[in-house]
This record gives structure tokens, C-alpha cells and sequence, in this order.
């Protein structure tokens, strides 16, 4: 079968009429219809012949065919039934394709990629995520960083600015520092409402997310440290030391937070967005000291 354009609002809602499909609100269905943003999220993932993806959630298959084009394989988990029939339509020209019908959330990673992506030394995740479950597939995805260690990904734009904020900025905050203590984050575009068919309320945006070799820093305990970057974050208008004696600070004693920050540098009177990553580790070891003596 040759290939069909699919990239355009007109193609689009003609494909989805002909097998009488209606996109479902509750299944985040926003299907990517700009040409130009697909060649840019293709060319982000940085593809070659030699690169094995994982797409979530290929819609009527817009992106995935423009993957099959530059990668070597490309595996698209789709949780909606009725538009299996659409993919083995659009997609009929890319034997490479292969789609996978199921939960993505609830696949057991290690046998899928086993399954899927052995053999394959590159690998990519390339995907339009729903924004109803945007964190908990993030989250998955950098759980499985061994076996996938770069995605590229559309979510929604406020998202985006979180995950790729820097200190000191009002987007900078506890999924900030969840995802850059593990990987490095682009901001590579925003996406304007228009691009998507039917149009979500709000713009997009994609990221690049490049898994680092080793966490950003050396912490003595990961879930301590994601303990005090909760606590200091629990309200964010509070000092840092009235937020570790609220939330973290066995019995609340005020005198122990302050000492705690003096130990690592940090003035008390500082809110928890000015502190960078490394500041967090440097308190995190002394909290450690603290509840080991």
C-alpha cells in the first residue's frame, strides 16, 4: 500500500468518519494534525535506521508514520480498541510498525521491551501524551531509564514550563527537581491549540528528556531526599526553615531546622524555588547525619 497524507485537519476527520470513530474527551484524544511540529519532534528524538521507538497512545498514526520513515522499528501501545482498525489502515505502508493494543501504564516493562526492543542498542521513546496521565507515564518512563534513555515528548504547556524550569522561577518546584535530578530537560516548542484536531482547551509543548548516566547528585538516600524536597516545598510561600520545622522536623523543633540549614549553607530565610538541586542533596546529607546519629 502506498502512503497517505494523515498530517492535516481535512485527513484527519475524514479518517476518523470513515471508521465512525468520535474522539473521547476522557481518553485525552487530541490528534496532532501540523506536518511542521511532527517534523520537529521527529528531528528532537534525533532518529536514525539503527534506533528501535516507543510511541504511546499513535492516534490515527500522523506520528508514527513520519517515525517509520527515519527510524529502523517503531512499537505503538494503544489503549483505545477502535482505533486498531484505523492503524492497520494509515500505517499499512511501515511493515517496521508494529501495534500494540493494551494499557500502557499497565504493561510489565521489562518482558515488552524484552519482547520488542532486544537487539536494538538505540532506543527512543517519541510520544503525544494524554495530559490526564501525563505524570504517571513520565514517571514510568524514568523508572525504566536502563532500557530507554531519551524521550521526546508533547505535554501540556504548563507542564513543560515545570519540567524545565530553572531556580528561582514560579514554575520551578517538586516535579522540577523529579525529573532533572534524573535526566536533563529542552524545552524545544510550544504548540499552539490549532495544531490539534479537536483542539484542546490549552497550548502544548514538547521536551526532550535525556536520562543522565547517574543521578545529578550524590545523595546518601533517594526517598530522603525527595522527603525534604517535598517538605520544604509543602507551602510555598513559607520560608524554608518554617516549612522543614512544619514538615520534616521530628517534634518540630525550630532550633534543629535552623541548625540543619547552617550546616548546609542554606540561609533560613530563603523560599524552597531559589534552591537548586545540589543545595537540596547538600541538606538531604545533613538530614541523613541527623536521624543516623
Amino acid at each position: 500500500m502506498t502512503e497517505k497524507e494523515i498530517a492535516s485537519p481535512a485527513q484527519t476527520r475524514a479518517i476518523l468518519s470513515a471508521h465512525g470513530v468520535v474522539p473521547k474527551k476522557s481518553l485525552g484524544q487530541n490528534f496532532l494534525v501540523d506536518r511542521r511540529v511532527l517534523e520537529r519532534i521527529v528531528a528532537a528524538a534525533e532518529l536514525d535506521g539503527e534506533t528501535a521507538v516507543l510511541e504511546i497512545g499513535p492516534g490515527v498514526g500522523a506520528l508514527t508514520a513520519c517515525l517509520a520513515r527515519v527510524a529502523g522499528k517503531v512499537v505503538a501501545v494503544e489503549l483505545d480498541q477502535r482505533l486498531l482498525p484505523v492503524l492497520a489502515e494509515t500505517l499499512a505502508p511501515y511493515p517496521q510498525v508494529t501495534v500494540v493494543h493494551g494499557d500502557f501504564l499497565a504493561l510489565d516493562l521489562p518482558a515488552f521491551f524484552a519482547e520488542h526492543f532486544a537487539g536494538w542498542a538505540k532506543r527512543a521513546v517519541v510520544a503525544n501524551l494524554p495530559y490526564y496521565v501525563t505524570t504517571p507515564i513520565l514517571f514510568t518512563l524514568i523508572e525504566a531509564r536502563d532500557e530507554v534513555p531519551l524521550f521526546v515528548l508533547m505535554v501540556q504547556k504548563e507542564v513543560a514550563a515545570r519540567l524545565a524550569a530553572q531556580p528561582g522561577s514560579k514554575d520551578y518546584g517538586v516535579l522540577t527537581i523529579a525529573v532533572q535530578f534524573y535526566a536533563e530537560v529542552d524545552y524545544v516548542m510550544t504548540v499552539p491549540k490549532h495544531a490539534f484536531v479537536p483542539r484542546p482547551q490549552v497550548d502544548s509543548a514538547v521536551v526532550r528528556i535525556r536520562c543522565r548516566p547517574a543521578p545529578l547528585v550524590d545523595v546518601p538516600d533517594e526517598k530522603l531526599f525527595f522527603r525534604v524536597v517535598r517538605a520544604a516545598f509543602a507551602q510555598r510561600r513559607k520560608t524554608i526553615l518554617n516549612n522543614l520545622v512544619h514538615n520534616l522536623i521530628e517534634g518540630g523543633n525550630r532550633a534543629t531546622a535552623f541548625a540543619l540549614l547552617e550546616a548546609a549553607g542554606i540561609d533560613p530565610d530563603r523560599r524552597a524555588e531559589t534552591l537548586s538541586i545540589a543545595e537540596f542533596a547538600r541538606l538531604t546529607h545533613r538530614v541523613h547525619e541527623l536521624t543516623t546519629r
